[in-house]
């Protein structure tokens, strides 16, 4: 089971390279191996490459993303996100949810959910949510990553939660470990059974069609209304035909 040249970006939700972010790279780098070493992996840690909590402007729901204050700091993360085939999510559990950190990268691309402005492009894309505690907390944890994969239009989003029973890497127990690489053997090869497969996952989907009917039904509210028209979704075009 071979895929070429795929284009992986890996979201850290903390600086520290610990539990969590040792799976993600785990994952990264056997999808790697299966693109016959081929893969581009780049790697992101919060908050070192992005630090700045949304400031609740709202500037990117009048305007665009790019009008944002942060926009700056914010493009490469943006571009890396655009550019993938996979986008691999991880965060250990804080107080049963994501890092704040996390949720603050999050918060800056709430315009690219369906029910905004939507971009066509995720319609192609996979995405993996991760998450590790010592304890619990690890589906609330993958569900605030993947909420925003989800709705962001992504054509597959896999969970993974697990507890590690540990506060390192190192001290993970062996019967753990062994369920940790077998889990990502098996998510490396979906991940690449599905590779170049387009459409939008099935609750991203009903909401394409439930906001396509409130622009048909209700006042326009811009500018997501011109937006949906001017990409034609109004009528017979849709995300997943487009962006393919």
């Amino acid at each position: 089971m071979e895929v070429k040249n795929m284009k992986i970006v890996v979201i850290h939700g903390q600086n520290h390279k610990g539990s969590t972010c040792m799976i993600a790279q785990e994952l990264a780098d056997k999808i790697c191996k299966k693109c016959e070493n081929k893969a581009e992996i780049k790697e992101y840690f919060l908050p070192k490459d992005f630090d700045e909590p949304c400031r609740g402007c709202c500037t990117c729901f009048k305007n665009d993303l790019t009008d944002c204050p942060h926009y700056t700091k914010l493009e490469p993360l943006e571009k890396a996100v655009l550019e993938a085939d996979l986008i691999i999510m991880e965060s250990p559990v804080y107080v049963y949810h994501a890092t704040g950190q996390m949720m603050s990268f999050l918060d800056h691309f709430a315009t690219w959910w369906v029910v905004h402005r939507p971009r066509a492009e995720m319609t192609k894309k996979q995405a993996v949510a991760i998450s590790t505690a010592a304890g619990g907390g690890m589906k609330s944890t993958t569900k605030d990553m993947a909420d925003s994969l989800e709705m962001w239009g992504i054509s597959k989003v896999y969970k993974y939660g697990v507890g590690v029973q540990a506060i390192s890497p190192e001290e993970i127990p062996q019967r753990i470990l062994k369920k940790i690489h077998k889990k990502t053997d098996k998510l490396s090869d979906a991940v690449c059974k599905n590779a170049g497969k387009c459409k939008m996952n099935r609750r991203a989907k009903k909401w394409f069609y439930l906001m396509r009917f409130a622009h048909k039904h209700f006042p326009p509210m811009e500018p997501d209304y011109s937006y949906w028209e001017n990409k034609g979704w109004h009528k017979k075009m849709r995300p997943w035909k487009g962006g393919c």
